[in-house]
């Protein structure tokens, strides 16, 4: 009995060998097979990304159009929740004479006695006590609250000398110092002490005082100087409770005349 050998099949042609033959010549089929198939480079990523690189990705790019779009913008005000955490409106204040007297107050009445003649300039301008020329007396000049009623409604009174002449608590009468800053519902004010206080407006009369300008070529004696030392300053009295609102929201509201209550 003999033993069937085993038939030798061709090898399979590659299929893309096979429709490169019917459209070129065997060497040039032969030539594009090799480039294009045999040794074409295969790329492949070492590490397929996670999900978590993916949302990281993703964060970034968001950031990156966050910030191309905001670069040419107007920079954001500040919140007031962000000026208080910044600390804008904090001073280094002393609450009794002992602590002002260690030295442990930056806020020195000394300090704001320039403020002050700043803020008797700026006062003596609203109430047209000033020539136009710049310093001296305009002797033609009345204040009346009809004239003058309105532009004291709205004026600014950082810088401003008070005192506390009536209020509801007895505590606070007598209390006299610079305005270093004017809130909606107090005056905080640095006294000769070097203490800062802090006084509501509501129910409580300030006094303050705006010298006037001495007149040009005016000419006087000591003693006439001595005599008309205290004439030469108006007094006014301001009723908190009329002012409870901020010095930019003063500016812009109209003067309405009121009742003043009684203290």
């Amino acid at each position: 009995m003999t033993t069937p050998t085993p038939s030798t099949k061709p090898p399979k042609t590659h299929i893309a060998q096979t429709l490169l033959s019917r459209a070129h010549s065997p060497d040039t089929a032969a030539d594009l097979f090799a480039d294009r198939i045999k040794q074409k480079p295969l790329y492949l990523r070492p590490t397929s990304p996670t999900p978590a690189d993916n949302r990281d990705r993703r964060r970034h790019h968001r950031l990156r159009k966050k910030e191309y779009f905001l670069r040419k913008q107007k920079p954001r005000a500040l919140s007031a929740r962000e000026k208080r955490a910044s600390g804008i409106y904090d001073l280094t204040t002393s609450t009794s004479e002992a602590e002002a007297g260690a030295g442990k107050s930056e806020c020195k009445y000394e300090i704001f006695k320039t403020l002050n003649g700043l803020w008797a300039g700026y006062m003596q301008e609203i109430l047209d006590l000033k020539e136009e020329g710049g310093a001296g007396r305009n002797v033609g000049a009345v204040v009346t609250p009809l004239s003058h009623g309105s532009k004291l409604a709205s004026a600014d009174f950082h810088g401003a000398e008070v005192q506390v002449v009536r209020s509801r608590c007895q505590g606070r009468v007598g209390v006299k110092g610079i305005v270093v800053r004017d809130t909606k519902f107090t005056f905080v004010v640095v006294t000769e002490g070097d203490v800062v206080k802090t006084i509501p407006k509501e129910q409580t009369i300030f006094r303050f005082t705006v010298p006037l300008p001495e007149s040009k070529g005016s000419v006087e004696s000591d003693a006439q100087k001595d005599e008309n030392a205290e004439k030469k300053e108006l007094t006014f009295e301001l009723h908190g409770s009329q002012f409870l609102n901020r010095p930019v929201d003063r500016a812009n509201k109209k003067f309405k005349w009121r009742n003043v209550e009684y203290l």
